[in-house]
């Protein structure tokens, strides 16, 4: 529960985010903190009287939230299509079932270029004003997709929202990562992304309710759904251009010290291992260089985490693209065919939030991620060997239970093992990026002239998972290989031919840190 304090502090939100408003006077914060957190002789020990639940509490409040508020507006905006489609969109455009696949696959080639730009935009811009900036831009595009004509009309549309969501979700997962350790990160990140199920959830829901409006001012429902969707995401900007903070060295609802302890744990993460095997503690590198983003794309892990993504992403895009269709298919109705998609995101966002806090407690992310690809190979087994319509919404049902949970523990997996904070953020959004791709693959997976057992659909979606298992092993036994070294490197006293600037600039290369497994 939040306290009184933390209650009236929120209500301070307006106060707060002016006290920090010069440009030269938050730089000058940010320096102090971050001298003060690094200054020697500064160590775990030197914030002993602070609760750090309690900080942990106030950071969740005014976080979290809003984040997961722009994430549901976003992950709505870009699979309402998938409803729309249900309502007539296909027919009243005169799209054949190819061009409809080609509106779906046109988005991820421009959300998948755009990301790492804006990524690295993030922090230079701050996250307060260019998240809100980028979120009026995709409200705009949406509202617009209500009102085209044809078949050019909405693939031009697709291809400008791909450009403007590009930079929400891998710049919320690396915003997460400015504020949260290693060890704490996953139960944030999946309390974020659950929004994706809610999304789910509510997009069926109120593309049930908009649908009626049909006929009103002589538009189509599903023209509707696009408008009131896209009115909402502006209306929100607008807001979160009040609401969001930017990073913990400027954060006003926490007090000196306490940013000094946030910004000394992000620091030293990953690293405090080392300290104990006897060796000095190296802080992550903040400074921007470009080798640290061509660190990003030269690194093993991050393109083998691309192939663990995909086997998360493809399910998950075909899902939420087409299981209102599966539904249908099955021989519901449209209106029944929206809600009985409810009951699969609901389970699925509890699920995640449940599965984010014990991976935290315990330490560890690929056993989760293994056995999640494990169980979407059992749903979607039952979807492709039965024509049963209870049977294949069972498998649908138990491959949503498992990929909403997946999903935020491979961003965070990836996240955990890069150190530095700009090759974090190319890391971060090389792997969303390309791994959307899979995207782009998966809205052709299900054919209209498949239906109704989208049996290659299933097939290829089977066929990423066994990809995405395998890579996952392979990185499971690389990182346990690299952590025995280094202790072994460590016991010989290796770490000493190194300075600590050294060490700092070699990230997670460096033999002071460790891999999460």
């Amino acid at each position: 529960m939040a306290s009184i304090d933390d209650m009236s502090n929120l209500d301070k939100t307006g106060v707060e985010h002016r006290e920090y408003g010069d440009a030269k006077e938050r730089q000058n914060e940010l320096d102090r903190t971050d001298t003060l957190a690094t200054a020697p002789g500064t160590t775990l020990e030197s914030f002993a009287d602070l609760d750090e639940k309690k900080i942990l509490r106030k950071m969740d409040l005014r976080l979290i939230p809003m984040l997961a508020l722009l994430y549901l507006l976003s992950f709505l905006d870009r699979g309402n299509i998938g409803n729309a489609k249900i309502e007539g969109l296909q027919e009243d455009l005169k799209m054949s079932a190819d061009e409809y696949n080609w509106c779906l696959t046109a988005f991820f080639f421009t959300y998948a270029t755009f990301e790492v730009p804006s990524n690295l935009l993030l922090k230079r811009l701050r996250p307060s004003r260019w998240l809100p900036l980028i979120m009026v831009a995709w409200g705009l595009v949406m509202t617009l997709m209500g009102i085209v004509k044809g078949y050019h009309g909405l693939l031009v549309t697709r291809l400008f929202l791909g450009v403007t969501e590009a930079g929400l979700f891998p710049g919320c997962a690396y915003y997460l990562t400015m504020w949260y350790s290693r060890h704490e990160i996953q139960l944030r990140q999946a309390m974020f992304f659950s929004a994706a199920s809610v999304a789910g959830a509510f997009s069926g829901l109120l593309a049930f309710a908009i649908a009626k409006m049909d006929g009103i001012g002589d538009l189509e429902g599903w023209r509707w759904i696009f408008i009131l969707e896209g009115l909402a995401t502006i209306i929100i900007a607008a807001a979160s251009f009040f609401l969001l903070y930017d990073f913990p060295e400027t954060a006003t609802f926490l007090t000196p010290k306490e940013r000094e302890f946030v910004v000394f744990r992000l620091k030293y993460q990953g690293r405090l291992r080392g300290k104990e095997l006897g060796c000095a503690p190296v802080a992550q590198a903040e400074d921007f260089h470009w080798r640290y983003v061509l660190a990003a794309f030269k690194d093993w892990q991050i393109w083998v985490n691309i192939f663990v993504y995909w086997g998360v992403v493809c399910p998950l895009y075909g899902i939420s693209f087409f299981l209102p269709t599966i539904i249908k298919n099955l021989g519901y109705s449209s209106s029944t065919a929206q809600l009985m998609t409810v009951p699969i995101y609901i389970t699925a966002a509890i699920l995640s939030v449940l599965f984010g806090y014990v991976s935290d407690r315990v330490g560890k992310r690929s056993p989760f991620i293994i056995a999640f690809l494990l169980m979407m190979i059992v749903g979607f087994s039952m979807c492709i060997s039965s024509t049963n319509p209870r049977v294949v919404y069972g498998g649908v049902f138990v491959v949503a239970c498992a990929i909403y949970p997946a999903f935020p523990g491979v961003i965070t997996w990836l996240a955990n093992n890069l150190a530095g904070s700009y090759k974090r953020s190319s890391g971060i959004a090389l792997q969303i990026g390309i791994g959307n791709l899979g995207g782009a693959m998966a809205s052709n997976f299900y054919r209209q002239k498949d239906s109704p057992r989208y049996i290659l659909g299933h097939g290829l979606e089977l066929a990423f998972i066994g990809a995405g298992l395998i890579a996952a092993l392979i990185l499971v036994i690389g990182y346990n290989t690299i952590n025995k070294k280094r202790d072994k490197v460590i016991e010989r006293g290796g770490e000493t031919q190194f300075t600590a600037a050294e060490l700092s600039a070699k990230g997670d290369r460096a033999v002071t840190f460790r891999y999460m497994i």
